[in-house]
């Protein structure tokens, strides 16, 4: 069984042999400092408009323009889903669809 953490920062790591491993690929990350998924990248992948991506993340879509536009970042719990979509999208909207 996998152990996963969730830091302060929304990253997620895999603990192993009590080190932590960056659940993301660099590739799939901004270039950026914080190491955010590209949304415009996730959402693209996904083959998705931005109100689809929007209504199954259960945010604004003004959230998922600004976030892709640069005005804003993801943070906390949003930067850590964001990171898992980029993982496993169909399990996660499979697993919010649910709900």
């Amino acid at each position: 069984m996998r152990r996963l953490r969730l830091k302060a920062d929304g990253r997620i790591v895999e603990l192993r042999d009590g080190q932590e491993f960056p659940l993301a690929p660099e590739a799939l990350t901004a270039s950026g400092a914080r190491g955010t998924p590209e949304v415009r990248d996730l959402r693209r992948r996904a083959q998705l408009t931005q109100e689809e991506f929007a209504a199954r993340l259960g945010v604004p879509v003004e959230t998922i323009r600004n976030w892709e536009q640069g005005k804003r970042a993801p943070r906390g719990p949003a930067r850590a889903l964001l990171t898992v979509i980029a993982h496993a999208p169909d399990t996660v909207f499979a697993a919010l669809a649910k709900s």
